[in-house]
């Protein structure tokens, strides 16, 4: 059995307050890091996760796991409880194949084998993971008994068996992303992890949603990203009030349910008419996510210097024509804010060019959520896939609609939708569906993946400016 000893402790201040870290090194060469909060020693059912390290997931962010999300989550919940104790356990990388053989496992998977089988093919354990070290570690804390945050139940036998008693566990439930969602279920289907992807559709207080149903089977085109247009109206079609006014016309349940579409993306995108009106974050805030890449749509580069979509906490990407100011550039540039000349359309950016730019930077799936021109482009020039809407239990009268003229002469000739989704979202009610053309349908009968089903592609924080 390998030797752990401590070495050291030191304040580590974190986002989520300061933790006391202990660090201790074991006879393997593997190096532990238990961050602690408040008085755990002698203490019962200590607040405990045990956090394998994923330099892709936990450092990069990459969206092919949840690793990071989880990560955050643990510290966070760790925080507000006031004490607990999260132990970071190297040597764990790949589930313990380590970094190069778990990026081997990920060329398996781009060909279509699932994260169990990916390790099987190559001859590797599925599970190399052990759990000696971080027995040790939580008696040399003083840890009578745990709570463990964890979905993963041979986490607790294998602590139950190195005689560390685990009174409950406390499962990390987390906003999907159409890159890890395949991941995720083979964990529960096949390595017997408990559901990570948050509630069906309606939420459970306090719960993620699981926004698979309303986003449909991911296909991003040659040409451009898989597009889901959402947006929210009163129930007499309005999306904001004669003055403007458009806060909030969904409740907080119905938002939620936004905030994991935006966890599922790629990107999302507004238009800088909504930039200037609502000064909106884009980020995911209201269930644990990755934020996507924010897409602004802004021809002459009218986006005020001091917008919430410029703060440094997500990438931002600004798609604008040759008309902008080449000084205005330079100074988004120097920012890092990713500026983007498209071609010049009949209402401002080109959106059909904007998209493929989107997806030749390796966008697969794209969150448009306004404001009313980007909309009735879009559906205008046919380059919308799947359509959400959230709808109020509110009546305004006079106001913004959705979505304008679509130059449409006869409603036989209507955008027609399919596979309708309808759900409920505290009082709003949600409805999802496919829309439908000639092109798509017989683009349907041709050999795709869907992405759902294969763990793929470049990831949105690759994206580079041109």
């Amino acid at each position: 059995m390998p030797k752990t000893r401590e070495l050291m402790h030191v304040a580590l201040p974190t986002p989520y307050g300061q933790f006391r870290t202990h660090v201790f090194e074991s006879s393997t060469g593997s190096v532990h890091l238990a961050l602690v909060k408040g008085r755990v020693s002698g203490r019962p059912s200590v607040l405990t996760r045990l956090h394998s390290e994923c330099l892709t997931g936990d450092a990069l962010g990459s969206l092919r796991c949840d690793c990071g999300i989880q990560l955050r989550l643990a510290l966070r919940m760790i925080a507000a409880a006031g004490e607990g104790v999260l132990v970071y356990t190297t040597g764990h990388e790949g589930r313990g194949v380590g970094l190069v053989n778990k990026l081997r496992a990920y060329i398996e998977q781009d060909s279509g084998a699932d994260t169990v089988d990916a390790n099987v093919q190559l001859g590797l354990p599925v599970d190399a993971r052990r759990y000696d070290d971080v027995a040790t570690v939580l008696r040399g804390l003083g840890v009578s008994t745990v709570r463990l945050l964890t979905n993963n139940p041979t986490k607790v036998d294998a602590l139950r068996e190195l005689g560390i008693p685990v009174d409950g566990t406390v499962p990390l439930s987390t906003s999907p992303h159409t890159r890890n969602l395949r991941y995720l279920r083979t964990k529960r289907t096949r390595l017997g992890h408990l559901e990570a992807v948050g509630d069906p559709l309606p939420t459970a207080v306090g719960q993620p949603p699981d926004v698979g149903d309303l986003i449909g089977a991911v296909h991003p085109r040659a040409d451009r990203p898989y597009v889901v247009l959402k947006y929210a109206q009163t129930l007499d079609g309005r999306i904001a009030t004669a003055t403007g006014d458009a806060k909030w016309i969904s409740g907080e349940a119905e938002r939620a349910v936004s905030h994991g579409l935006r966890a599922a993306c790629d990107a999302v995108l507004v238009g800088v008419g909504t930039v200037l009106q609502d000064d909106p974050q884009l980020t995911v805030r209201m269930v644990p996510g990755a934020s996507p890449v924010r897409i602004v749509l802004d021809s002459t580069l009218r986006t005020p210097t001091a917008a919430k979509v410029l703060d440094d906490g997500t990438p931002t990407m600004i798609m604008t024509t040759t008309r902008a100011d080449g000084s205005a550039r330079r100074q988004l540039r120097d920012r890092h804010i990713a500026v983007h000349v498209v071609r010049e359309g009949p209402d401002g950016v080109d959106v059909g060019a904007a998209l493929k730019r989107l997806r030749d930077l390796g966008v697969e799936s794209l969150l448009v959520e306004g404001g009313a021109r980007v909309i009735t482009s879009l559906l205008r020039g046919d380059f919308v896939d799947r359509l959400v809407v959230g709808i109020a239990p509110t009546i305004i009268g006079a106001g913004t609609e959705a979505v304008g003229d679509l130059r449409i002469g006869t409603v036989a000739d209507g955008i027609r939708l399919r596979n309708r989704r309808v759900c409920a979202a505290g009082d709003d009610v949600l409805t999802a569906f496919d829309v439908a053309t000639a092109e798509r349908d017989e683009a349907a009968g041709r050999a795709h993946t869907p992405v759902e089903l294969v763990e793929q592609g470049v990831g949105a924080g690759e994206l580079d400016a041109v």
